[in-house]
């Protein structure tokens, strides 16, 4: 078994529509996240003879440095005469959650990997952690083949 990690920060503000409380409040965080990818043995990338471009997975945290993550209820920041959209960051869910962050890098790991070495049936275990506060963090885990 091969395991990949790889590690990246980002600084992006969000709000909880209807949480009673103060993350009702748009607010930031230096988010950390980290990707691990595990296979039986993972596809190289021919010329180079070395496997998933960490690069690639960094590039999903990067994506998301200094932006406004909201969801498809928030109307105000979706409104792109107030808010320049290339801004804004659409998380999947009812909410720009801890727990949806990490779906939305999910999802976009499994594009990654999909794009760099698209139908070689290859069986990952990919984990996504992203840690909000120094404090909490989410972590998920999903098997994928690709």
């Amino acid at each position: 078994m091969e395991t990949l990690t790889a590690k990246g920060h980002f600084h992006a503000a969000h709000r909880q529509l209807d949480y009673d409380g103060k993350c009702a409040h748009v607010h930031g965080h230096t988010w950390r996240g980290s990707f691990v990818v595990r296979a039986e043995r993972f596809p190289r990338l021919e010329g180079v003879d070395m496997s998933v471009d960490f690069g690639a997975l960094k590039e999903i945290f990067r994506s998301l440095d200094h932006r406004m993550l909201v969801s498809v209820r928030d109307e105000v920041f979706l409104d792109s005469r107030l808010f320049e959209p290339d801004g804004i960051v659409l998380i999947p869910g009812a909410n720009p959650s801890v727990e949806n962050v990490a779906r939305y890098c999910m999802e976009r790991a499994v594009e990654a990997l999909s794009e760099l070495f698209p139908d070689r049936g290859i069986d990952y275990d990919l984990e996504v952690t992203i840690q909000e506060t120094d404090n909490n963090l989410f972590a998920l885990r999903r098997s994928v083949t690709i």
